[in-house]
């Protein structure tokens, strides 16, 4: 009976008053067990470009040729002569704008119309094979025409990189709906939930994944079709600097451009990715 009672009151012990279970106590994580993996992966990404300029320029002129391929001395010093002038600041600004006006006016349209199609199966398998005729088109057989029709000035940019996106987010956010258990969707009728529910609390979040993935691939179209509307008629922006340098047969100067488009995809990229942490709160983590 003591023996009994004594394990009793030892189990009781390990528990809270009133929990029910084991007291659990969270053990201090330090620095490395919060941060450690991406320290590591920001070393190692840090270390492979440093090896990867760093052999560039060791090859650059003894077995490359610069004129053709430059080099980051070159690259970096074209840079210093565009900031001290501004023509960098002045033309990266230009296109950034019509970047950022193209992808989103791109990508909001694409949602919107995706998860007002979508659910429609009807409609979504009419449409279909349309809209993949549509996407098939290449963005750059269409600058011509929208200069015929918008001219050469910001709206033609804004457009052209609208249209290359539009597509990449209606079907990625299109697939995402499709995707949707319809389990959830019926278990929301059954508790009398209205067509908004069934759309904003199971259809809305069920398919942010598709959505997600449509923004970030559509990031990189973005920049091909404001770069190329500039390159096809244009005196300013990224695309301009990037045609007048090839035409001077400044590699150092396409090379600097192409840095800064590179750079701008990576803060564009970065921004989705905060958006897809926050958006993505709910889901369980991995093992």
């Amino acid at each position: 009976m003591t023996a009994t009672t004594g394990a009793v009151a030892g189990a009781g012990a390990g528990t809270e008053a009133g929990a029910g279970g084991p007291l659990q106590v969270q053990a201090a994580r330090g620095f490395r067990d919060k941060h450690g993996r991406t320290t590591t992966v920001w070393a190692w990404r840090t270390a492979l470009l440093v090896a990867l300029v760093a052999v560039w320029q060791v090859l650059s002129g003894p077995v490359l040729d610069p004129q053709y391929v430059s080099s980051p001395l070159g690259i970096w010093d074209r840079l210093a002569d565009w900031v001290a002038d501004g023509t960098l600041w002045t033309n990266t600004w230009i296109t950034i704008q019509e970047i950022v006006l193209g992808f989103v006016l791109g990508a909001g349209a694409g949602a919107v119309l995706a998860y007002l199609i979508a659910p429609i199966r009807v409609v979504w398998t009419i449409l279909d094979p349309y809209v993949m005729a549509l996407y098939a088109i290449p963005k750059v057989a269409l600058a011509p025409l929208f200069i015929v029709w918008f001219g050469i000035g910001t709206d033609m940019k804004v457009l052209l990189a609208a249209v290359s996106v539009f597509f990449l987010v209606f079907i990625n956010t299109a697939a995402g709906v499709h995707q949707v258990d319809p389990a959830l969707i019926d278990a929301v009728r059954l508790m009398n939930g209205s067509r908004r529910d069934i759309a904003l609390k199971v259809v809305l979040p069920a398919s942010m994944t598709g959505l997600l993935t449509g923004l970030r691939v559509s990031i990189p179209y973005a920049l091909i079709g404001a770069v190329i509307g500039e390159l096809v008629a244009s005196n300013r922006g990224l695309g301009f600097l990037i045609s007048d340098s090839s035409a001077k047969f400044d590699t150092d100067g396409v090379f600097a451009t192409l840095l800064v488009l590179s750079a701008i995809a990576m803060v564009l990229n970065g921004l989705v990715g905060l958006i897809d942490a926050r958006t993505s709160r709910w889901k369980p983590l991995d093992a």
